[in-house]
């Protein structure tokens, strides 16, 4: 295919979200960034969530582990979907109930001004490490199968990529990443239907056919019995639905659209027929797996397993499916970087630097340091992906789960502990709450077959981190009950 064409067809799709950011950034002030003036209708908040959800990583990782381990990935999907009940009936009434613009203030309402910054300050620790292992991913496929064949080179793929996201997102923030993610999931979504229908055209088989085959070679299995693997489904489904409730739940980038919302009935409701689409998609990438493995079984093609779906695609198939499949692998890419580098810019604004508790600051200077801010973050996240791309690491769904684990734990702690418990916390223990945590789970971790044989930690080391988290807070804080706020 034309590196022309492919060019250009990529500069018209940015041309579009710039298009989009300019119609929609019009007057924007700090609380359009920070919250879309609570204007986002509900539904396009929910269908644009699962791009952001799925990423990338999704989009490339996710059909490819179907070789080795069947729809055993599925169990983490059931979890979440439990999971973002949670979300919408336990923290979203909590969020709408303090009207808050970041949602790590609730920490500071309950436990405190320095849990409220360990709090934000996780989050941008794990956003910023897990916003950059998705984007390294994408940005590596784009650069092996179109990039290095038109002699650009990596850190000016990297470069460019991050000047259009910060383009788009720089002056209109939530407002935007709203109507843009909208775009971006259709695309994605479109991608991936074409590409089922593409793999099953030249397998010339009927569905039925297809399915056989698949169960024939054990591609369909969903359910994981063995406790002593990671795989075990108590592991995945518990360990995905505490995922979501953190992940997600606990996360100002997904919060902050969710909250842009006008009313919590309409948040809600984003949240509950979110969840129900993404059981959807995430089957049809699952199948979509099973599919690439079929097809290149019949030929005998070997590949890695997170090259196996660009491969297939730009060596097997049409010019035109491979430049669908390039425009939905952007779109996958998008929307997991720029609604994380506008969360991390607002968390930083609000949270650390204390936009709302200063009122000094005039609206001009709260855009120009926001503007730098969001300019600090896009470097940090360059330099993140050179990073990754000297380690090139394969195993990206375990890594991007692993920084969760530990990261997301003591947020999960704290939280619970907040909501579960009326106690106060005894001075100072915040910081070493959240410090001593991740390291006994690091070592739980290293010791765990040498302590319980055989058995593995998986998913679940996000559930005993903020087990842990809140034991040690009960442990040094005083039974005197916390007065809620009306």
């Amino acid at each position: 295919m034309s590196a022309t064409l492919i060019i250009t067809v990529l500069l018209a799709y940015f041309a579009f979200l710039f298009v989009i950011s300019y119609l929609t950034s019009k007057n924007a002030d700090s609380q359009t960034f920070f919250t879309g003036n609570k204007q986002s209708p509900w539904y396009l908040v929910a269908f644009g969530m699962i791009g952001t959800s799925l990423s990338g990583v999704t989009f490339v990782s996710v059909p490819g582990s179907v070789g080795a381990n069947g729809w055993t990935y599925y169990q983490l999907v059931i979890g979440f979907f439990l999971g973002y009940f949670v979300v919408a009936y336990v923290l979203l009434p909590l969020y709408y109930k303090y009207n808050l613009t970041s949602i790590y203030t609730y920490l500071s309402h309950r436990l405190g001004f320095s849990a409220y910054q360990w709090g934000a300050g996780y989050f941008i620790l794990s956003r910023t490490l897990g916003a950059t292992v998705r984007l390294y991913l994408v940005i590596n496929v784009m650069q092996t199968f179109v990039f290095e064949e038109i002699g650009i080179p990596f850190w000016l793929t990297t470069l460019v990529i991050m000047l259009m996201i910060i383009a788009y997102t720089l002056k209109g923030g939530v407002k935007t990443i709203v109507w843009t993610d909208t775009l971006q999931t259709t695309f994605m979504l479109l991608a991936l239907v074409v590409c089922i229908l593409a793999i099953q055209d030249a397998l010339n088989w009927d569905w039925t056919t297809i399915w056989n085959k698949m169960n024939a070679e054990g591609m369909t299995k969903l359910w994981e019995t063995d406790p002593n693997k990671k795989s075990y489904f108590l592991k995945h489904v518990l360990g995905g639905a505490f995922m979501t409730i953190a992940m997600t739940g606990l996360d100002q980038e997904m919060m902050q659209k969710n909250i842009s919302v006008k009313t919590l009935k309409d948040a809600q409701k984003n949240m509950v027929s979110f969840s129900f689409v993404l059981l959807l998609v995430n089957a049809l990438f699952m199948f979509l797996g099973g599919l690439l493995y079929l097809y290149a079984n019949q030929n005998g093609w070997k590949f890695a397993p997170d090259d196996m779906f660009p491969s297939i695609v730009q060596l097997y198939l049409s010019n035109g499916i491979f430049l669908i499949f390039i425009i939905g692998l952007i779109s996958a890419l998008f929307p997991s970087v720029d609604g994380a580098i506008t969360a991390l810019t607002s968390s930083f604004c609000i949270d650390i630097l204390g936009f709302d508790r200063r009122a000094n600051f005039s609206e001009k200077d709260k855009t120009k340091l926001r503007k730098q801010i969001h300019l600090g973050f896009a470097l940090i996240f360059i330099i993140l992906v050179f990073i990754f791309k000297a380690v090139d690491s394969k195993t990206i769904v375990d890594l991007i789960f692993l920084i969760a684990g530990y990261t997301y734990g003591p947020l999960l702690g704290l939280f619970a502990f907040g909501i579960l418990t009326k106690r106060i916390l005894k001075k100072n223990i915040v910081p070493v709450v959240c410090i001593l945590s991740p390291i006994l789970c690091y070592l739980l971790d290293y010791f765990s077959e040498s302590m319980f044989g055989s058995y593995k930690i998986g998913y679940e080391m996000l559930i005993i981190n903020g087990l842990i988290t809140f034991v040690l807070l009960h442990i040094f804080s005083d039974r005197k009950e916390f007065a809620y706020e009306n």
